[in-house]
Parts: C-alpha cells; sequence; structure tokens
C-alpha cells in the first residue's frame, strides 16, 4: 500500500469533507456513590417533554424501552426524588421536581450559549488546520480605523504569510463586541477613547480571562478634531462647537468615537442639543472628513490618519488604545499576522504609536 497516496487522499477528503461542531453543557452531577452524566439527564428531560413518554427517550439514546426505563429509575434513585410521572391518558410528564431540574439546566445552558458559540468556532478553525492545513475564513466584526482597514488588505491578500481569508464587517466598537460575545465573529476590533475595557462599561467590561477572551493591543492612535483647512472657524476648545451658525458632523451611535465625544460633552456640561449637526452622522473617519473637506461641515472627531489625507486641520483631544480580542483557545495564523503588521505600521505612520501586549 501506498501510504503517500493514501495521506494524499486523506488531505483532499479533509478539505471537502464539511467540518461542523457542537459543544453543549456536560458534566456530572455526584450525589453520594452515585455520578448521574448531565448530557444524559437533559436529553431524557427533552425527550420526555417532547414526545410525553418513555419511548421517546429510549429512542434518544437508541435504547430498547426496558434498558431507558431501568436508566431512569437508576437517576431516581440516585436523586431520592421521582422524575416523571405517568397520567391516564396523557402519557409520562415530569413531576415538579423533574421539571425544576430541567429548568435549572435550560438556564445554565441559556447562559452559557455565548461562551459555548465562541469556543465552537474556535474548535472548528483548529480542527480544519489540523485535517487540511487551511482554516478556513476568519470572522472579524471591527470599528473602523484607516490604518487597520491598509493592514487588513494585505492579510486578505496573502501580502503577510497569512494561511486563510478573512470575512470582513465594519461596524461600530459596541456592535463589534457584542458580535464576539455572542458567538458571531472569531475577533472583534474596538476602542473605548480614553477609558480602559473594564472601566468603560458593557459590553466592553465583559472582555476579561474569566470569559475565555484575550485582548490584543493593536496600536494608539491620535484622535482630534477635524478642522476645516486653515480653521477658518477659530476653533480652539470644545466649547466652540456650540458657536451660533458651525456646522458638525458625527460619528453613528455605538461607535466608540461617538461614546467618547458623548462623555467629553458630559465633563464639559455641553448638552447634545447645543451642537448644530450633533444628529448628522457618517460611519467612518473618512466618510467624516470627507464632509468637511467638501465644506459641508465645519468640525468633526476622527483620528489624526483621516485629517492628514485630505489636508484638514487637526486639534487632538488624546490618544487611545484600538484592541483587538478574541477567544483564548482561537490559533489562528492570519489573527497572529495582523497583530504583528498592524503594530508594524504604527510604529511608523504619523498619528499611530504601536502598542505592546498587555
Amino acid at each position: 500500500m501506498d501510504d503517500s497516496y493514501d495521506a494524499i487522499n486523506m488531505k483532499q477528503d479533509a478539505e471537502e469533507a464539511a467540518i461542523s461542531v457542537v459543544l453543549g453543557l456536560g458534566g456530572t452531577i455526584r450525589i453520594g456513590a452515585s455520578a448521574l452524566t448531565v448530557s444524559d439527564l437533559t436529553v431524557m428531560f427533552d425527550a420526555i417533554t417532547r414526545t410525553g413518554s418513555v419511548q421517546g427517550f429510549a429512542d434518544a439514546l437508541g435504547l430498547s424501552y426496558r434498558a431507558a426505563w431501568a436508566r431512569l429509575q437508576a437517576y431516581e434513585t440516585a436523586l431520592g426524588r421521582p422524575l416523571v410521572r405517568k397520567t391516564r391518558g396523557h402519557g409520562t410528564a415530569l413531576t415538579e421536581f423533574g421539571a425544576a431540574l430541567a429548568d435549572a439546566f435550560t438556564a445554565a445552558s441559556a447562559a452559557l450559549e455565548a461562551s459555548l458559540g465562541r469556543e465552537t468556532r474556535a474548535v472548528e478553525h483548529r480542527l480544519r488546520h489540523l485535517m487540511s492545513g487551511g482554516a478556513g475564513a476568519l470572522t472579524l466584526a471591527v470599528s473602523h480605523d484607516p490604518l487597520l482597514v491598509e493592514v487588513l488588505t494585505e492579510v486578505m491578500s496573502g501580502e503577510s504569510g497569512a494561511e486563510t481569508g478573512v470575512e470582513l464587517s465594519v461596524t461600530g466598537s459596541s456592535a463589534a463586541v457584542q458580535r464576539l460575545l455572542e458567538g458571531g465573529a472569531d475577533a472583534a476590533g474596538f476602542h473605548c477613547g480614553a477609558l480602559a475595557p473594564e472601566a468603560a462599561g458593557a459590553p466592553f467590561s465583559a472582555i476579561n480571562a474569566g470569559a475565555g477572551l484575550v485582548l490584543h493591543p493593536l496600536f494608539e492612535r491620535e484622535q482630534g478634531l477635524l478642522l476645516a483647512p486653515g480653521n477658518p472657524r477659530g476653533i480652539r476648545t470644545l466649547a466652540d462647537l456650540a458657536a451660533p451658525g458651525l456646522r458638525y458632523v458625527n460619528r453613528q451611535k455605538g461607535s466608540g468615537t461617538r461614546d467618547w465625544f458623548d462623555r467629553m460633552l458630559a465633563q464639559a456640561g455641553l448638552p447634545a442639543a447645543a451642537i448644530q449637526g450633533y444628529t448628522v452622522e457618517e460611519f467612518t473617519h473618512q466618510a467624516v472628513a470627507a464632509v468637511i473637506a467638501c465644506g459641508a461641515a465645519d468640525a468633526g472627531l476622527g483620528v489624526r490618519a483621516a485629517a492628514d489625507r485630505l489636508g484638514l486641520d487637526f486639534l487632538s483631544v488624546g490618544w487611545e488604545t484600538y484592541y483587538l480580542a478574541a477567544s483564548r483557545s482561537l490559533a489562528s495564523p492570519a489573527l497572529d499576522a495582523l497583530v504583528a503588521a498592524a503594530r508594524r505600521r504604527a510604529s511608523r505612520t504619523p498619528g499611530y504609536r504601536a502598542a505592546a501586549d498587555l
């Protein structure tokens, strides 16, 4: 037999086969000397609730009716409580105790659903790599940044040495993090202005080691007011944005830049209603800069890089860290390439600084 030929066939089969991973609530319940498997109990509760019969439980586990009934009796003996009751004309139903225990498992499963979703994606990613040498596309949800967009273009074209593609969704920082927490993305790019994630409130404060997530600080960037060339309105402070006739262009709700602007307004005691154009929204730094460059607005908050590209004046309000968060168990050459490339480019780009790992 030609081992190399078989290895090639196996690799081709692995590449062609659809890979799917299902993770669920597991573990055991120990009562004295008895150990009950949570997954089996969950299957039993679900089957009896759905079918109204012990036969439904037997079918779900591929057991005979007698074997299923014996297992059910063993559960009840271990727990010291009846789990089901037979009702004439209505089949089998869970007892009050059985229903309460089933609800406890359901609640635990729901609480773990987002974490299981993230870990499912991570396992599938690693399994594809182990079986075929490739890991499939990496799904990223990110807040907009000009430098990051350039780096992602390199990663997606393979110039950074990544072994996989990237599926990109550009959204606000809050939405990006929420997608990661809900298991809808492999990684999230976000920023919190001058605040650290743990101090920025939900959903950012949920990103921590206890949740099985890791933070990669990609770079630091300078944010400030983008102003018309030559600053003809003479804007020097945030309070100047409330001057009569001055037109502001805002970022969309949920973006990290919008959140930072709102915090600055609150600290300065300026109501949003005092800013003409506060409700005019754009979805990227580049779009804000373009609105100002064409004369449709006088000011807007954004990164220095956007001002430099369109020849706008820039009034700095401070530096912030842009983060990339992902599951700690995710092993991805593309993610590693992205982090390394973003840090390299930030170290040589005006308005950016490289950021070291936490």
